[in-house]
């Protein structure tokens, strides 16, 4: 069932011009947590609706739905003189905008950063980028290709197979993170200089908002952590090592009878428990594998030892009796089997999104993985379609309804450039608060 939002601070206001997954995560992420998130669409949509199977019951875009719940759809086409108009009026009023065209896109547009500074001057301004904004500009952002050129294909895969990429598209998903981080990191410093909704106030003491700017290539060699500082302090790039680890063993995917498991010891303590309970502590005092240091060098003796022992008995038996033990231990789940895990650990990582308007639209989705004590995620919105909130405006600072409330169907025409407004509060605008609204 939907979660009721609890009580928060004055709504945030984002302009949402990204599409995909980088930047529509981290949007999200802000929507569940109460942000009023417009997703201003062209005509086509996120290019991610297309992106199918799979579909939902309804049919819909299972990777759109993903990362596009509690937000509100408008369509403005930049080609067009009312298209631009609607998304400069939004630009303008919003405290966050978040883009991830090609570098000098929303400029032609007149919607780049200067621009919508100029007569917002407490908006932060968030641009995603594959490869930044100078020589890289020109090369498409693609997370296949970033983990391609950016190290991570290399050290990922079989010892003596191709390299490979990982499973899920993971440098977007860290670009968005990075993304949201930015994003309060810059709305903390704003709000330290004073309120960013003095619009009448002038002079040094005006708060001000700033730019963020996340690119998939340097959040892909951040994320790399101990394989790149390795690298940079050597000079040698690694290798692939299937699924062991470079600094620890045995840390790595095991068979037993019946299954695959993992088992990952940090410490010697471990190692001699995990001996023990296989059945042979003469393997703690052997010499090669006295330390951790040691047992890296002698891996290719230590995994055949090892698992010959593991083969006894299931999967599920070594997991058991290792995490007993304290002994980090577990089997190689499918998605399937990981939900139901979780579920079995008590963890709420299963949340259910029903439209107010039509109660058999249903989306099922992953849960918000941040808990904020008594202020939990809010799950209100059902991905939204194409154009579903036309004419939306900003909801009212004394709001108390979900994301969802739109403006009335044809707002006044906002000529380009417009005139400074105020980040917040937000403008008055006549609001219809409905069920549907409000599902």
């Amino acid at each position: 069932m939907p979660h009721e939002p609890s009580a928060r601070a004055p709504r945030l206001r984002v302009a949402d011009f990204s599409r995909v997954l980088a930047g529509p995560y981290a949007t999200m992420m802000l929507a569940d947590f109460g942000a009023d998130v417009i997703k201003i669409e062209s005509p086509a949509g996120d290019d991610t609706r297309q992106w199918l199977p799979p579909t939902d019951a309804q049919g819909a875009s299972t990777y759109f739905g993903a990362v596009n719940r509690n937000k509100r759809s408008v369509v403005c086409d930049l080609g067009t003189v009312e298209g631009r108009a609607a998304a400069w009026r939004l630009a303008t009023t919003a405290d966050v905008v978040v883009e991830n065209f090609r570098p000098g896109v929303m400029e032609r547009f007149g919607l780049g950063y200067e621009a919508v500074r100029a007569a917002n001057p407490g908006v932060v301004y968030c641009s995603i980028t594959g490869f930044g904004a100078g020589a890289g500009a020109r090369l498409p952002g693609y997370d296949l290709l970033v983990q391609a050129v950016g190290g991570l294909m290399s050290v990922t895969g079989p010892v003596d197979g191709e390299p490979s990429k990982v499973g899920v598209a993971l440098v977007d998903v860290l670009a968005g993170l990075n993304a949201l981080s930015g994003i309060l990191l810059a709305l903390r410093e704003r709000d330290s200089r004073g309120d960013a909704g003095a619009a009448e106030a002038t002079g040094p003491g005006r708060a001000s908002g700033g730019r963020v700017e996340v690119d998939l290539l340097t959040t892909l060699l951040s994320a790399l952590t101990n394989q790149a500082a390795g690298t940079l302090a050597t000079g040698h790039s690694p290798a692939r090592l299937g699924n062991a680890h470079p600094s620890i063993a045995p840390y790595e995917l095991f068979a037993a009878s019946d299954r695959d498991l993992v088992i990952a010891v940090g410490t010697d303590s471990q190692f001699r428990t995990l001996v023990r309970l296989l059945g042979a502590p003469g393997l703690a005092t052997d010499p090669r594998f006295l330390g951790n240091a040691d047992r890296v060098r002698h891996r290719a003796d230590l995994r055949p030892a090892l698992e010959a022992l593991l083969r006894a008995h299931p999967a599920a038996h070594w997991v058991d009796t290792l995490t007993d033990a304290g002994v980090p231990a577990g089997l190689v789940n499918s998605i399937s089997e990981a939900f139901a895990f979780a579920e079995g650990l008590g963890t709420a990582s299963v949340v259910e999104l029903v439209s107010g308007s039509d109660p058999r639209r249903v989306s099922r989705q992953v849960a918000n993985p941040i808990h904020l004590g008594d202020r939990p995620a809010g799950y209100l919105l059902p991905p939204p379609r194409l154009g579903e909130h036309a004419g939306a405006d900003w909801l009212g600072p004394d709001a108390h309804s979900a994301p969802g409330a739109a403006a009335s169907a044809e707002p006044a025409p906002v000529p380009v450039p417009a005139p400074a407004f105020r980040p917040t509060p937000a403008p008055p605008t006549a609001l219809r608060r409905t069920e549907q609204d409000l599902s």
